[in-house]
């Protein structure tokens, strides 16, 4: 179990640390989209909310590769794996790599439950 979830670490926190570079450096470049998804892209664009959300997919996913707050990490990647999910589902109708990693997330949020009891209680 131990190894599976140090697999699924590294390679969620690379997954977010790459594609949040990637952003800024745009060493693989993405399609141009059209209709309601290039409309939604141009938007996140221009009122800067997906540079807001890029920073922290760098910051979430060095936090995961480093070891620095791993629980933490996890809790905070969750807002932005669902809006990942949520935009594949309901605005690209293609759900895919946003649902795997939704399931990844609950599953590590699940294997370290014992670090969120006092949030609970």
């Amino acid at each position: 179990m131990k190894i599976a979830t140090l697999i699924i670490t590294y390679l969620v926190g690379l997954l977010f640390f790459v594609f949040g570079i990637n952003h800024f450096l745009n060493f693989m470049p993405v399609p141009p989209m059209t209709g309601d998804a290039g409309e939604w892209a141009r938007i996140m664009d221009s009122s800067h909310f997906l540079l807001v959300v890029k920073i922290m997919e760098i910051v979430f996913g060095l936090m995961l590769l480093i070891n620095f707050k791993r629980p933490l990490a996890w809790l905070l990647l969750l807002p932005i794996i669902v809006g990942i999910a949520m935009s594949e589902t309901f605005i690209f109708k293609a759900p895919g790599i946003g649902l795997v990693l939704l399931i990844l997330n609950f599953f590590m949020i699940y294997v370290h439950r014992e670090k969120y009891a006092s949030i609970i209680q």
